[in-house]
């Protein structure tokens, strides 16, 4: 039996509990479409710096981004 990898992370959980597309995020990250799809499916990860930027844009501690509850 295949064992499915989990794509889900924190930003995209934080962007759907706050009914935000990733679109949406790029545009206000100044980030393209793509590098935010990238970081949802955990193919690439933001810079320290963007994700303060996303925290900030997404209203929440940058620890929401980091750690599971």
């Amino acid at each position: 039996m295949a064992t499915q990898k989990r794509r889900f992370n924190r930003i995209k959980i934080v962007l759907i509990e706050k009914e935000k597309t990733n679109i949406w995020l790029s545009e206000q990250v100044g980030v393209s479409k793509a590098a935010v799809s990238k970081w949802c499916t955990n193919d690439n990860q933001p810079t320290v710096e963007t994700l303060f930027k996303i925290a900030e844009v997404l209203e929440v501690d940058v620890c929401e981004l980091l750690v599971r509850k």
